[in-house]
């Protein structure tokens, strides 16, 4: 499973989705509690809503002849996140599995396109500000629960997504090894590029990678899958890729359309969408600098249009 994935990178760029939830919240209309999007699997009206949000993505991905990373809506679907909505874990549990199941379909749907089903996980706190950070093994313990659902509902691998410190990073890496199944690891960044806690991108790359013993012959398959950049403008993070084996890690980017701050895009009430298309010649310089380059979608402030930019720039 590992390598296959890897082989398929090669093979083809990806595209994937935009900003799920800031699409849903300011686009339409939709009241997310927690930008927990997974909730709208409660009910067929969301879930058509759902559909209809990944059929308008992968759309784009056919019209270029690329593949498609069909990430799940469960960025909030964890326990901590469940508990604040007052979600008994059985429900958490069903929600999960039934992620899976709707991205099952529209992956039948669409055999032509070359897709993979990615478990998508976020962080225990807020990307922003975590507000507490755990060990590597407190991050294990308890990110595994969701990851087993995930893995059991057939996922062909786990996205960890908007992690702003390397310890949860490792955690969520080993709980996904014990399950055999691949991790791929997005970290988050502030406008210098670096993650909240100060630590440039290399260094908490290269922390989780020395910490869950990958290798780059990657014979026994530890360490991360591949490495990912998201919720953050290009503007941020594109003068600290510089080096050479550390970069290559880094195979995804899933931006935000607005050069904002997290502190300031927490502070915003309207959505900043920027400008699509210079969010795409943005991508078109990142694959200067990122050779291994091969998943693109956007995060906050994103949308379908984003994407048509970004594909229409690199591909």
């Amino acid at each position: 499973m590992f390598n296959n994935i890897l082989i398929e990178l090669e093979r083809q760029p990806f595209l994937t989705d935009s900003g799920l939830e800031t699409t849903l919240v300011f686009l339409d209309g939709l009241e997310l509690p927690y930008f927990a999007a997974f909730t709208l699997l409660e009910s067929d009206e969301g879930q058509k809503r759902l559909r209809q949000y990944y059929r308008t993505h992968l759309q784009l991905a056919k019209a270029k002849g690329v593949g498609f990373i069909l990430d799940t809506p469960t960025w909030r679907a964890n326990a901590d996140w469940a508990e604040r909505m007052n979600m008994p874990m059985v429900e958490l549990q069903r929600l999960n599995t039934l992620a899976v199941e709707e991205l099952k379909q529209l992956q039948q749907q669409n055999a032509a396109t070359a897709t993979l089903i990615s478990g998508c996980i976020g962080p225990r706190g807020d990307g922003y500000n975590p507000g507490f950070m755990m060990t590597s093994g407190e991050a294990k313990n308890y990110h595994q629960q969701q990851i087993s659902w995930l893995a059991e509902a057939g996922v062909d691998m786990i996205s960890a997504m908007t992690l702003c410190y390397p310890e949860e990073a490792i955690g969520i890496t080993q709980a996904a090894h014990e399950q055999n199944i691949p991790a791929v690891i997005s970290f988050t960044v502030e406008t210098n590029g670096k993650l909240i806690n100060g630590l440039s991108l290399r260094e908490a790359i290269e922390q989780v990678d020395a910490a869950t013993g990958y290798n780059s012959d990657n014979v026994e398959h530890r360490g991360p899958l591949y490495y990912m950049v998201n919720c953050a403008h290009p503007s941020h993070f594109e003068n600290v890729l510089e080096g050479e084996h550390w970069i290559s890690r880094i195979r995804g980017v899933r931006a935000n359309a607005s050069t904002k701050s997290h502190a300031e895009l927490d502070e915003s009430v309207e959505l900043d969408s920027g400008d699509p298309l210079a969010l795409g010649q943005s991508y078109q310089q990142l694959q200067q600098r990122l050779p291994k380059l091969a998943v693109y979608g956007g995060c906050c402030g994103t949308d379908h249009r984003h994407i048509e930019a970004i594909s229409h720039a690199c591909f």
